[in-house]
């Protein structure tokens, strides 16, 4: 009895040793996530919805973000797929728990439906966070 009780225990151990230790590709993705701004800032919406805006003309909104880390963080820079996106990146580093705030102006050329992304790439983090924007440039009246 004591044998199959001690057998039984050394594989309870061996399973809980092997099941803590990290595959390379557990290790990779872990890393990834580390690396990635989705973690480091909140953002107020996921996605925006500009609604309807006249085309040629130039519609002004703001991307609002919370700080979810312990330090300052920095927005090194902000891109859009296309010139008619002009983001524009805060000038001062976002304290802890504070908003920021990405200012974006979107001029679209023609009607046509709105699908836009702003990325935002953070210092210290690889990967930026992507943020979508949606709606309708229709003609003017």
């Amino acid at each position: 009895m004591k044998k199959i009780c001690l057998i039984f225990s050394f594989f309870v151990l061996c399973g809980s040793v092997v099941s803590a230790q990290k595959t390379p590709s557990q290790q990779k993705a872990a890393s990834v996530s580390q690396n990635s701004a989705d973690g480091a800032i909140k953002m107020v919406k996921e996605k925006y919805d500009v609604g309807k805006i006249p085309a040629g003309d130039a519609y002004t909104f703001y991307m609002e973000f919370t700080n979810q880390t312990k330090k300052p963080l920095v927005v090194k820079h902000v891109g859009a797929g296309c010139g008619c996106t002009v983001p524009e990146k805060p000038t001062e580093p976002i304290m802890p728990g504070k908003t920021g705030k990405i200012k974006v102006v979107y001029t679209p050329a023609s009607p046509m439906p709105i699908n836009k992304d702003v990325e935002i790439y953070l210092a210290g983090y690889n990967e930026p966070k992507v943020v979508y924007f949606t709606g309708e440039a229709v003609a003017k009246k």
